[in-house]
């Protein structure tokens, strides 16, 4: 009964109109569980140009996500030179847990679904609000990128959106939910995302949800390979990252490349450093911005001639269901309503 009030507000509530000028909106989001009842993010909306006047048929939409514990454009590429570079409007999203987080607060870490869930509504509010207004773009052009915490989140999205995405760039991102970062465990990554292995806790870990969090599952990876997907991941690590360690990196794109994903792994090393761009092998890298130009400018910048774009619908026309097997039931993620709305379905089966 809950979910359907939820989605009854979320149907009803009027979504603003594209602003004129760089500008932002709020949008109502999916219900999280750990807090249920209305919520809403805010969307950062940078044109090319800075005006919608300027957007035509050659722009496309990128996601330009902040870190983890940060807010707007923090810790991401710099959206408004992102914009201009690419020919894009570029979207920022104070998606779920936006700003300082507070483990001590009892809550556990999205750690990238309703995260990702909240950028793909924010992605599909500019693409519908083009296409209700019957202005020109280029819908085979949606890109995404993220430093840290934004990585994981831009990832996630491709997952929940197979279909959608020309090319991700992440940048020193999280690749999965580990016990060591889930449970704050000693010895490893300072990341504590604050779940329990207690069942009868708030803050549960069920094996189904962090299945969900690993981007290189690779059931869910041949789960999505069946809808035939097209997606660049660009995945650029440092070697000595040891807050997102970089052999899930290495893992997760061994994992892409076996299922036929197109990957470019770029582990930045210490005879990669120059000072500007890239200045140093752990977490931090260097400037975001500059790492996205160096390497994404081949696959989104306009003139480039190995520039990715879809030819196919995207998720939010086909809407349809996408599926991810996990144990104990599956995740739906469902376009019904062009932007998505997940929930997961236990099996009869299920004990846990």
């Amino acid at each position: 009964m809950l979910a359907e009030i939820v989605v009854a507000w979320i149907c009803v509530s009027a979504f603003p109109p594209l602003p004129v000028h760089d500008d932002t909106v709020t949008l109502p989001a999916q219900n999280w569980e750990f807090a249920p009842g209305p919520r809403e993010i805010a969307v950062y909306i940078h044109y090319p140009g800075g005006g919608l006047r300027n957007v035509n048929p050659s722009t496309g939409l990128m996601l330009c996500l902040h870190n983890w514990g940060g807010s707007g454009s923090d810790g991401a590429p710099n959206p408004a030179q992102v914009a201009d570079r690419y020919d894009v409007i570029a979207i920022g999203v104070d998606y779920l847990q936006s700003g300082k987080w507070d483990p001590a607060a009892g809550l556990p870490y999205d750690f990238g679904y309703l995260q990702a869930l909240d950028a793909l509504r924010a992605l599909h509010y500019v693409f519908q609000s083009l296409d209700d207004a019957k202005t020109p773009f280029a819908r085979g052009r949606i890109y995404a990128t993220g430093g840290s915490g934004g990585g994981n989140v831009a990832l996630m999205a491709n997952k929940l959106a197979p279909r959608t995405f020309a090319c991700v760039v992440d940048i020193s991102g999280m690749a999965r939910l580990t016990d060591d970062i889930a449970f704050g465990l000693p010895g490893g990554s300072e990341l504590n995302a604050g779940y329990s292995r207690d069942p009868n806790s708030i803050a549960y870990l069920a094996r189904h949800a962090q299945e969900l969090r690993d981007i290189g599952n690779p059931q869910h990876l041949a789960d999505t390979a069946r809808l035939r997907t097209h997606t660049k991941v660009v995945i650029v690590h440092g070697a000595d990252d040891a807050v997102c360690p970089a052999e899930d990196a290495v893992r997760m794109a061994k994992n892409f490349e076996s299922a036929g994903v197109s990957v470019d792994l770029r582990v930045i090393t210490q005879d990669d450093i120059d000072g500007d761009a890239i200045t140093g092998t752990g977490h931090a890298l260097g400037d975001r911005t500059k790492l996205l130009f160096r390497f994404g400018d081949s696959y989104m910048r306009p003139e480039s001639k190995h520039m990715r774009a879809i030819g196919g619908k995207t998720d939010f026309e086909l809407r349809d269901v996408v599926r991810l097997s996990v144990t104990g039931g599956t995740y739906t993620i469902d376009y019904a309503e062009g932007y998505p709305v997940s929930r997961f379905n236990p099996s009869k089966a299920n004990g846990e």
